[in-house]
Formats: C-alpha cells, sequence, structure tokens
C-alpha cells in the first residue's frame, strides 16, 4: 500500500509518467501525423498567447531547430514514436514546426519509396 508521500519511480529511469499523460489522454495526433522519415524544422516562430507548451513539447521544439525526423526526436527526447506524432501535430497546429518538403531536401530519397521499402521489410 502506498504511502502519501510516496513517489513512484523507476529504479534507473526515475519518475515514470504514462504516455497518455505526456498526450494528455489523447491516442492519435489532431490532423496528419508525421510519417516516420519526414524531416521536420521549426519554423522560428513564437507560440501565441494562450498557447501553453508542456515540457515535452517545448523540447521537440529545441531538437527541432535543425531539420530532423520524427523518429530521431523520439530517440532524443526519449518518448515513444506515437507520442512525438502527437505532440509534433500539436506543435504543426501552432504553426511552430512544419514538415519540409522534397525540393527543400536536397540529395534526400524520396518519401514514398522509403515507406515502401519499410511497409516490405516488416512484411518478412
Amino acid at each position: 500500500m502506498r504511502t502519501p508521500g510516496e513517489r513512484w519511480v523507476g529504479r534507473d529511469a526515475g519518475p515514470v509518467v504514462r504516455p497518455y499523460a505526456v498526450t494528455r489522454g489523447r491516442t492519435r495526433p489532431r490532423g496528419q501525423a508525421h510519417d516516420l522519415v519526414a524531416i521536420v524544422v521549426a519554423t522560428g516562430r513564437t507560440p501565441g498567447d494562450g498557447v501553453w507548451l508542456s515540457r515535452e513539447q517545448r523540447r521537440l521544439l529545441e531538437l527541432c531547430s535543425r531539420p530532423i525526423t520524427p523518429a530521431d526526436l523520439a530517440s532524443r527526447a526519449d518518448l515513444p514514436f506515437r507520442v512525438v506524432q502527437i505532440l509534433l501535430a500539436d506543435l504543426g497546429h501552432y504553426r511552430l514546426v512544419e514538415e519540409m518538403r522534397q525540393s527543400e531536401q536536397p540529395g534526400r530519397p524520396d518519401p514514398q519509396i522509403l515507406k515502401r521499402v519499410l511497409d516490405e521489410l516488416r512484411r518478412l
């Protein structure tokens, strides 16, 4: 039985926060979810009045100061990929991040081809 002052912590991980707490109970992104290999970047805008960003969203926004994929964001922020998708969709809704168009990505392979390759690899 827990005592009133007791905190749930992982031995090596520190305080345990459930993914649905980070996304405020949401399991799906609002709007379109960013693909695993999409390139996202911060727009340089600041959040407007009345926009509150969580600590995780601020961290993702900081990491997006340079072009980065959602998969890399999940790894660097130590968050599940689906949580990153939801938080990125929120940041996109506030126009704080955007997905780079392929024409802005010199030397990058077509994301549709990469997606098809990933789909085929998953089938194996």
